[in-house]
């Protein structure tokens, strides 16, 4: 299939007859200073990050102070925004830690705080004003009603419950001020619970997704056994594999842009904040082209429908839904057949400087080896198929393969190969 030649952009986009209008934010996860570097050369206009405490993925690498202070800086420095989530459902023991992270924070100068709990939302009003506050899908955002009540308490953004329906958010642009902004999940994983509140994880492993420790026990495999018949398991559908009641499918809209555009939703945000920077960047590009051609011409986004649904296949996940988008959706659309996630590539590495003798430096993330073909991904929309002429360790002995997780090494390949690209491998391809 080919590919597409584009440049990323985040400016406003004149729509036939001198109609203009902003383009929508596309939001997208980092659980590291690597992740939010690709992030922003794939096509982001704000990157979303959390600290070492007080959001919601206490289990991702996260960001601490030296690394976020980086992080932001070269975002700013290409234009792009970075919000911090401090979002947990605060208990009393966490609020005088708020208060030093605020503070903290107030030094750092992100552009927006994403906050479910009222307290932290306050707190952050006192101590650091300067900064957006956006509510989270936290504090279950189902209605006008309770975007206006955040709007007269100072939120510059609220961020949409899931189960809303398009139909639903278009009534929501109709009934809050026009300098309201709304923020929707448009791909990503879905939580079985309510807007991400979650009561399993804590109940069948004692860590509080809530408080940022999930254990996505949604994500394990369930059979059914009844009370007087001990030892005999069954499956609630006719599997073998067992049941999946409390599985969900991975929200896909990219097939669904002007719906989504349509309905006055502000931000496209990408769920997965520990997610690979492989993910990050199939995600961000494939999103960033849809969007900005969409914008220029909705007939030319219809016309590469198949390359958008291509590309976005490309990186792991499981079967794709709209969601509640288009009404609630039953059990055939939400409920996926497998418990395996589809990952039709591996991650090799990112590119991560030339060398004045053409060499490309990265860390190793899989194994592949001298001779092989490998696939370099580019910012721009192309895949250019690349042979690994030579390889070098980092003391620059020559090295057949690179085996070991991390280890830092330099290659020739047979094309020109960039800072911040990323290499993969089809897994057809993948070697060792």
């Amino acid at each position: 299939m080919t590919d597409i030649n584009m440049t990323c952009d985040r400016k406003m986009v004149t729509m036939g007859k001198d109609v203009v209008r902003k383009k929508p934010e596309l939001l997208i996860p980092a659980s590291s200073l690597e992740v939010l570097k690709e992030a922003v050369m794939f096509g982001a206009d704000a990157v979303y990050i959390g600290g070492e405490a007080f959001g919601l993925r206490a289990r991702a690498r996260n960001f601490d102070h030296d690394d976020m202070a980086e992080g932001i800086k070269f975002a700013h420095e290409h234009g792009v925004r970075v919000h911090v989530t401090v979002n947990i459902l605060a208990h009393n023991y966490d609020l005088d830690g708020v208060r030093t992270y605020l503070e903290e924070l107030k030094g750092l100068r992100p552009d927006a705080l994403i906050i479910a709990d009222p307290a932290i939302f306050t707190m952050a009003a006192e101590i650091c004003p300067e900064i957006d506050r956006h509510v989270s899908t936290q504090a279950n955002n189902t209605n006008y009603g309770t975007f206006d009540f955040w709007y007269k308490l100072g939120a510059k953004r609220v961020v949409c419950a899931r189960e809303l329906s398009l139909a639903e958010i278009k009534d929501i642009r109709t009934h809050i001020p026009d300098d309201m902004e709304i923020e929707a999940f448009v791909h990503g994983a879905m939580c079985i619970s309510y807007s991400g509140r979650c009561l399993l994880s804590n109940f069948m492993a004692g860590r509080d997704a809530n408080h940022g420790a999930c254990t996505h026990p949604c994500r394990w495999q369930y059979t059914l056994m009844e009370e007087k018949r001990p030892g005999q398991y069954f499956p609630v559908f006719e599997n073998e594999r067992g049941t999946y009641i409390f599985n969900s499918r991975d929200l896909c809209m990219i097939e669904h842009i002007p719906e989504l555009i349509d309905a006055g939703i502000n931000s496209f945000k990408i769920e997965g904040r520990m997610k690979t920077a492989l993910y990050v960047a199939v995600v961000a590009r494939t999103y960033r082209i849809a969007i900005d051609m969409c914008m220029r011409s909705e007939e030319e986004y219809r016309a590469h429908m198949e390359w958008f649904k291509y590309e976005i296949a490309k990186c792991t996940y499981r079967e794709y839904t709209t969601g509640f988008y288009f009404g609630k959706p039953g059990t055939d659309s939400q409920i996926y057949d497998s418990n395996t996630y589809i990952n039709e590539y591996t991650y090799l590495g990112i590119i991560e400087s030339i060398d004045e003798n053409g060499l490309a430096h990265f860390m190793q993330r899989n194994k592949f080896s001298v001779g092989d073909t490998i696939e370099i991904m580019k910012p721009d929309g192309r895949n250019v198929d690349v042979k690994v002429e030579a390889m070098y360790t980092e003391e620059g002995e020559e090295a057949d393969s690179c085996p070991h997780a991390q280890e830092r090494m330099k290659i020739n390949v047979s094309g020109k190969a960039d800072v911040y690209d990323i290499m993969r491998v089809r897994n057809t391809e993948a070697i060792g």
